[in-house]
């Protein structure tokens, strides 16, 4: 059975991996699933029309999987205000071709959930690599946002118990950056929850199928 890596930045090894490869509109290959967004680190104010075109072009082609990362990220010196207009032309982009939203977030949760209840987004929005506490997931979760997890899962022992509490059609699985496999995070997820891998591959394949295929 297949393991589904939903975000990630380089391509298994694996052939029972199928992995939504994070690509920027700068990007070159293509070829594999991919998802393509303007994350804030790069954001170019003389560039993001062009930028935005780009992905508008990607979003309608088959291996699209979803719009992202979208983010907010209010510790990087980026005018705040400029990532919040790039953010809702990336909503619109994601409405308007029914791609889910993989969104980055730092510290500013109350933001995405104030935009979340403004805009009311007919397609799922995603928090990636979600690693804060029970209360703040329990927040998204409320206000229809699905969580992400990543590597962080493996020795965080706070985050194990987020998962604990978390239900499973709410949860997706990612590598990101992490120099790991995805099976590691399912076995450890398999491990928190008392269950076989394999039932949580049939559990994580149809959240997969409810969010990413139309």
């Amino acid at each position: 059975m297949v393991f589904f890596d939903v975000h990630t930045h380089k391509k298994s090894s694996l052939e029972c991996v199928f992995s939504i490869e994070n690509k920027y509109p700068n990007a070159l290959d293509f070829t594999l699933p991919f998802s393509i967004g303007i994350h804030p680190w790069f954001i170019n104010e003389n560039t993001i029309e062009k930028e935005l075109l780009i992905i508008e072009e990607k979003l309608q082609q088959e291996k699209c999987f979803a719009i992202g990362k979208c983010s907010l990220d209010k510790v990087i010196a980026v005018d705040f205000e400029i990532q919040k207009n790039v953010f809702k032309k990336q909503v619109q982009l994601s409405e308007k071709y029914k791609k889910p939203m993989l969104i980055h977030c730092v510290k500013a949760f109350q933001e995405i959930i104030a935009f979340k209840k403004e805009i009311q987004p007919t397609q799922v929005w995603i928090l990636h690599g979600f690693c804060k506490n029970l209360q703040l997931a329990k927040s998204l979760l409320k206000n229809g946002i699905i969580l992400s997890f990543g590597a962080e899962i493996i020795n965080n022992k706070k985050l194990q118990e987020v998962v604990l509490e978390i239900p499973l059609p709410l949860i997706l699985l990612e590598t990101d950056s992490a120099a790991i496999e995805i099976t590691a995070i399912y076995n450890k997820v398999a491990e928190i929850k008392k269950m076989e891998v394999a039932a949580l591959q049939k559990e994580v394949k149809q959240n997969f199928k409810t969010i990413f295929i139309k």
